[in-house]
């Protein structure tokens, strides 16, 4: 799922690039990083492959070609692959300097499953995702969306099975004209797109299976030789929330995949109608609401009992409401949290945990 508009950027220009990357103060990257970076937690990024760019080199290991069944996938001909690792994890080059990531102490583990020309099938994606398996990650970020296959629902069905987060694209328009695998199969956190102004992205595909959004236009990170690019797609969306499932999965080392879905999903600021929509899902990522909110676990609604509302919010949906509606949530969207459904751009923050 290449971005539908992407464009090189000088290597020279790492104080540019920095100051270029506006999602980072949208997302409230720098008090985020004060809470978590992400040390300890490997992400898998099934792509084109990994160049090992200044910004990514601390954080790049080893990985594998799954396309030529050899080479360790640290060479990208393409520079989609190395702009997601650049979103996840990028340490930067300096102070203040060169790509940022929203988890630049995570490590990547680059897996090529897509061509220079950014073409991959089902299959080979599964077996990426064995792979990952087999190394232990964390996360697989997958910024590609498309048909499935059997092989492909039984790898990422045993990525869930063993804790580790599935993050996917839901796709671009009008390539796509619905939610595309992997994003569409339940347990996966299937990634919408926002604008800078916080809108929905025009090109971002909408469905039911949309969990979240994050920001995806005109989006800066790290490209092959040395260089950076610029892209716009529901590609950059991905990874970004792969990132904060990542500064979760930190400072959070024993919590269960399934619940740091539901961080993200449970912390996100409602966009759109009121509660859980086709574009923006649960709402945009909130990095640090996800990391310091004081979130009652999955186990808690199924006891049917009635939850704490949230400051500034009504009670009309604060209520829990016990497993007939978890399981339609689950079937609908992911589906986490309820009470904060209605957490609102500029109402106050979720209570903290201390």
């Amino acid at each position: 799922m290449a971005p539908p508009h992407a464009s090189p950027a000088s290597p020279d220009n790492a104080a540019q690039v920095r100051a270029d990357q506006w999602h980072l103060d949208y997302l409230s990257v720098k008090d985020a990083h004060r809470i978590s970076r992400g040390a300890g937690v490997l992400v898998a990024l099934p792509d084109t492959g990994v160049d090992p760019h200044p910004d990514l080199t601390r954080n790049l290991l080893e990985g594998k070609d799954l396309i030529a069944q050899r080479g360790d996938g640290l060479h990208d001909a393409n520079s989609h692959g190395t702009a997601m690792a650049g979103l996840i994890a990028a340490h930067g080059s300096g102070e203040g300097l060169g790509a940022l990531g929203i988890a630049p102490e995570a490590k990547i583990l680059p897996l090529i499953s897509s061509t220079s020309d950014n073409y991959g099938n089902a299959d080979t994606l599964a077996e990426a995702i064995d792979y990952a398996v087999t190394q232990h990650a964390d996360v697989i970020s997958i910024s590609s969306a498309g048909v499935t296959s059997e092989k492909l629902v039984r790898a990422v069905s045993s990525a869930l099975a063993a804790d580790i987060i599935v993050v996917a694209g839901v796709g671009n328009l009008p390539e796509a004209a619905g939610v595309g695998f992997p994003a569409a199969q339940k347990g996966v956190i299937a990634v919408a797109g926002i604008d800078r102004s916080g809108r929905h992205a025009a090109f971002s595909v909408s469905g039911p299976r949309v969990d979240v959004a994050a920001p995806a236009v005109d989006i800066y990170s790290t490209s092959f030789g040395g260089k950076y690019s610029k892209g716009t797609g529901t590609s950059s969306a991905t990874a970004i929330v792969a990132g904060a499932a990542a500064l979760i999965r930190s400072k959070y080392p024993d919590l269960p995949a399934e619940e740091v879905a539901h961080r993200l999903t449970a912390t996100a600021i409602d966009k759109g109608p009121p509660g859980r929509d086709d574009q923006y899902g649960y709402g945009v990522i909130d990095l640090v609401a996800a990391l310091t909110a004081d979130v009652p676990p999955l186990g808690f609604e199924s006891t049917g009992v009635t939850a704490p509302a949230p400051p500034g919010t009504g009670g009309d949906d604060s209520t829990v409401r016990g497993l007939a509606t978890l399981g339609v949530l689950l079937a609908a969207g992911g589906g986490y949290l309820i009470w904060r459904r209605h957490r609102r751009a500029g109402d106050p923050p979720p209570r903290i945990s201390r």
